[in-house]
């Protein structure tokens, strides 16, 4: 009968909308408190804007990053002029990060042309057959799409740029949002030796995507608590009943509650559990399996949310006490511990300049120290659930990775601090358990911070 439970989600989804304050009879997680530790009960706590309330902030963002925040990195990768070029439904991945709302898609071929004065300023260009307004000024408008190509050439003689950024490159996908079709219609149109001035663009733009600003890094928490509190109501009672619920029941709780709040997602949650008796091996990469939840099982959740042109990747964990348990077995509570232990080890090795394989190593070697079984797989937050910027470890790779793991670290900039750990239960007769954590932090040049804190204690369904 459980197999309608859309019908059963909503009507969970509404009430918890009704009684905000729902959460206060809730359980509270157990475990033990380590730094930066923080309980979200609920998503009720936080507030969220209408699709239209959004529109201001995300548009003041957009111009104080294109005022503040380009001029330098432009500098710093030695561009005199960067190319956006467009078309519609074929849109650049970084378009969206620098028009404002609402921009749905570009209008046929939209070219964005961004020109660095000899004060360091940039001039915000347009040559699109409809202007697109502002914070760009339009240098062309109307005529043909042939007409459009030469605008667009007469504009670079007239600049004279030496180095002209474009969005090609063979490690990046972001930064490789100029298509061939329009690469080759460029150096058709180009006068003769400005060819030779173009350039890859993917430091600027790697840079310009990783880069947070403080009015980014203003709002960043409230999502992150959004996201760190919708997973906190589904790992209670109020979503699950033990013997009934299924692990894929609570994943489109998530997304259904995610979407109650205009909130998208930017992959489909996903919810499994480990129970005793089931495989899971010290060099396992990954525990864990769906099914029906019963008492006695270890869940963990991965959920992705964006809001305000920023995106989060969340991952903690949850335990569904057995009859007469009051408390999360001891075991368990090490075994976070041992998940937050590992955590500091490697927010411990970010250093300003370092690459993402350089910490990786370290982290590695500090882990195997500690005696912690772990495996790493960090990544970038920002406009992109998996954002540039260094690459710490992959899943499926331990080793030093080239290219993206050879980028360094700046400051601010968000990651995804991912990962898990794997160690003994004897409360399992000694069963390896899987601690699969990720919750993001700032780096802001010196230190790492949990924007809306991480999960030290675990999340108890009784």
């Amino acid at each position: 009968m459980f197999r309608h439970v859309s019908t059963v989600l909503s009507s969970a989804i509404a009430s918890l909308l009704a009684v905000a304050c729902a959460h206060a009879a809730a359980p509270a997680p157990v475990g033990i408190e380590a730094e930066q530790g923080r309980v979200i009960g609920t998503a009720a706590d936080f507030g969220v804007l209408s699709p239209r309330a959004r529109i201001e902030p995300e548009n003041r963002i957009v111009i104080e990053r294109l005022e503040q925040l380009l001029p330098n990195l432009m500098s710093e990768a030695g561009l005199d002029m960067w190319l956006v070029i467009n078309r519609e439904y074929a849109e650049d991945p970084v378009y969206f990060s620098l028009v404002p709302q609402p921009s749905f898609a570009a209008r046929r071929t939209t070219m964005l042309v961004f020109n660095r004065l000899p004060d360091g300023s940039i001039e915000r260009l347009t040559v699109n057959r409809y202007p697109l307004g502002a914070p760009y000024e339009s240098a062309w408008a109307g005529g043909s799409l042939d007409e459009q190509w030469t605008a667009l050439a007469a504009l670079i003689a007239e600049k004279n740029p030496a180095r002209i950024g474009i969005n090609v490159s063979r490690d990046w996908a972001v930064a490789d949002g100029l298509t061939r079709g329009m690469h080759q219609r460029l150096l058709e149109v180009l006068p003769d030796g400005f060819e030779e001035r173009l350039v890859p663009a993917e430091q600027l733009v790697v840079r310009w995507l990783e880069t947070r600003t403080a009015s980014e890094l203003a709002v960043y928490p409230q999502m992150m608590g959004i996201a760190r509190g919708v997973i906190a109501e589904a790992f209670s009672t109020r979503v699950i009943t033990p013997g009934v619920t299924s692990t894929e029941d609570v994943a489109w709780y998530i997304r259904e509650r995610f979407e109650s709040l205009g909130l998208p997602i930017w992959f489909m949650p996903d919810v499994n559990l480990q129970r005793q008796g089931q495989a899971c091996e010290r060099d396992s990469p990954f525990c864990g399996g769906s099914g029906v939840i019963q008492p006695g099982d270890v869940l963990h959740t991965d959920v992705g949310l964006c809001y305000l042109k920023l995106c989060t990747d969340t991952q903690e964990m949850g335990y569904v006490a057995r009859v007469g348990e009051t408390e999360v077995p001891e075991g368990l509570i090490a075994a976070l511990a041992t998940g937050n232990r590992w955590q500091d080890l490697l927010t411990a090795e970010f250093r300003s300049g370092r690459s993402g394989n350089q910490i990786l190593v370290a982290t590695r070697a500090a882990a195997e120290r500690a005696g912690i079984v772990s495996s790493i797989y960090t990544h970038a937050l920002g406009m992109f659930g998996h954002a540039p910027g260094p690459t710490i470890g992959m899943w499926d790779n331990q080793e030093p990775a080239p290219g993206q793991g050879d980028w360094r670290l700046f400051a601010n900039t968000v990651y995804a601090i991912e990962g898990n750990i794997r160690q003994p239960l004897p409360e399992w007769d000694g069963q390896w358990v899987q601690i699969k954590l990720e919750q993001g932090a700032l780096f802001d040049g010196e230190r790492v911070t949990y924007l809306a804190g991480r999960q030290t204690r675990w999340h108890l369904v009784r």
